[in-house]
């Protein structure tokens, strides 16, 4: 297994995530396999590979969302700013807080847009109304909705359309002011050109937030991201600098999956 970076240099990158030796079994099942991976701070990086390969499990390993299915246990260490997300010692309520989550499909909770960017801030303190307020407008300007909803505030947000609701979703998962975003296929249920929108989003919060995605889309791994990992069958089985990976791949089998010989 090939896990050294080419074509980008990353010498002068911080590590924000290292995943050391990782496995993670559901029960008796072996889901992921010794899985080794530097995630670097505010750079993108994709998750590709066919279905049932490991890459969602993998990406909720990162915050222990696995940890609420029965049965379900990691081995091996993902160090977040040195700090070992698996001990028993770490907080998960706040490791959940700096380690964000952006679902599939758009989620946003059955209360007003307001509501919906107040929660994860109430959850974890006592702001003012004028910090909400202020917490609101910020994320809404940091996702583009501003414009589109400032005047829409008391709105249920489930009335929103689709690409709405999710960049409603990146904004809550943004109040909470987390380090890193987890997204999950954020654009398969969205059209082109919502899916342009999220992307076009994810290259803004590059600058402020360390991001990692999911993805079947292939293309959309090549326009958005820095680094991309190639996962077949619970192994991590190449990953670099996304234009070495797509251009120049290393090994046989993830060339065979972008060409289409596969997956």
């Amino acid at each position: 297994m090939d896990t050294n970076l080419a074509t980008n240099s990353n010498e002068s990158l911080s590590t924000k995530l290292a995943v050391h030796d990782l496995s993670f079994y559901y029960g008796k099942f072996k889901a992921l396999a010794n899985v080794r991976l530097d995630v670097y701070e505010r750079q993108i990086t994709a998750l590709i590979g066919p279905s049932g390969c490991g890459k969602s499990t993998f990406l909720r390993t990162l915050n222990r969302m696995n940890d609420l299915i029965p049965g379900a246990r990691a081995v091996g260490e993902i160090l977040l700013d040195g700090q070992n997300v698996n001990s028993p010692t770490m907080d998960v309520v706040d490791l959940r807080r700096r380690v964000g989550m952006v679902f599939q499909r758009p989620n946003p909770f059955p209360i007003s847009v307001f509501e919906n960017l107040a929660y994860g801030p109430r959850a974890i303190g006592n702001p003012g109304r004028a910090e909400l307020s202020e917490i609101v407008e910020t994320c809404l300007h940091e996702t583009g909705l501003w414009d589109e909803l400032r005047d829409s505030l008391s709105r249920p947000a489930l009335g929103l359309s689709l690409d709405q609701q999710q960049r409603l979703c990146v904004a809550r998962a943004l109040a909470v002011r987390p380090e890193v975003i987890l997204m999950d296929e954020p654009c398969s249920a969205l059209d082109p050109i919502a899916t342009l929108k999220i992307e076009d989003l994810m290259r803004e919060l590059r600058r402020d937030y360390t991001i990692i995605i999911v993805t079947h889309n292939m293309q959309q791994a090549a326009r958005v991201s820095d680094w991309t990992g190639f996962f077949l069958l619970g192994e991590l089985i190449e990953v670099g600098a996304t234009r070495q990976i797509f251009r120049q791949p290393r090994d046989q089998r993830t060339e065979d999956y972008i060409t289409g010989r596969f997956g």
